[in-house]
């Protein structure tokens, strides 16, 4: 599987953007994204340092279940996926459009 295929677009809500930040340099040091529920943890990793050019410290992962929704009498299943909250090293560079 291809770097760019592991991340598939980062997550930009008031939750994900209210992360830690250096006190110095006033640098957002926790970025999130959507990745394909069959990675883990390390493949994540790779692939972020690989396309962002950064040094990850630790990588956080949850799956969420599909949502039932109906529509009348009809009714489907939202897809399952997975999120990861990447944490970057100290001494790393951040992810330019996470930036404020």
């Amino acid at each position: 599987m291809n770097s760019y295929d592991i991340i598939k677009r980062p997550i930009i809500t008031e939750k994900s953007m209210k992360v830690e930040f250096d006190k110095e340099s006033n640098e957002i040091k926790k970025s999130t994204f959507e990745v394909p529920k069959t990675v883990n943890k390390l493949e994540i990793k790779y692939a972020v340092e690989e396309v962002f050019g950064v040094k990850v410290a630790k990588v956080n992962t949850m799956n969420y279940e599909g949502k039932l929704k109906r529509m009348g009498r009809f009714q489907g299943r939202r897809a399952s996926w997975k999120k990861a909250i990447v944490t970057l090293k100290a001494d790393s560079k951040t992810i330019e459009f996470f930036e404020m």
